[in-house]
């Protein structure tokens, strides 16, 4: 992305009248409203990406977390685990972190 440094044009703003100035400070203030939307959009589209990236790199962890598991799920059909199996999986993964981290 090509940055540029605008330097004021010294020699108009000093020499211009009031309304010249005016007019001027109204095109700046127009330019950087178009800026700020352009800004807006483009960090709307990051955030889209990023959870995107996200969501893709948290299906391939949960997928391989399946895989080690053992499959004891406690007369469930095979694959099919209750909101307590993760809840509960998710707190013995944290306690023991913290272990380890001591």
């Amino acid at each position: 992305m090509p940055s540029h440094h605008v330097q004021p044009p010294w020699e108009f703003l000093l020499s211009a009248s009031r309304n010249s100035l005016q007019s001027y400070e109204l095109s700046r203030l127009s330019h950087a409203a178009n800026l700020r939307k352009e800004i807006t959009a483009l960090m709307d589209q990051w955030i889209e990406e990023n959870s995107a990236a996200m969501l893709a790199r948290w299906l391939m962890e949960h997928r391989e977390r399946e895989a080690v598991v053992p499959s004891a799920n406690n007369g469930r059909p095979e694959g099919e685990q209750s909101v307590s199996d993760n809840f509960f999986a998710d707190s013995a993964r944290a306690q023991r972190a913290a272990r380890a981290a001591t």
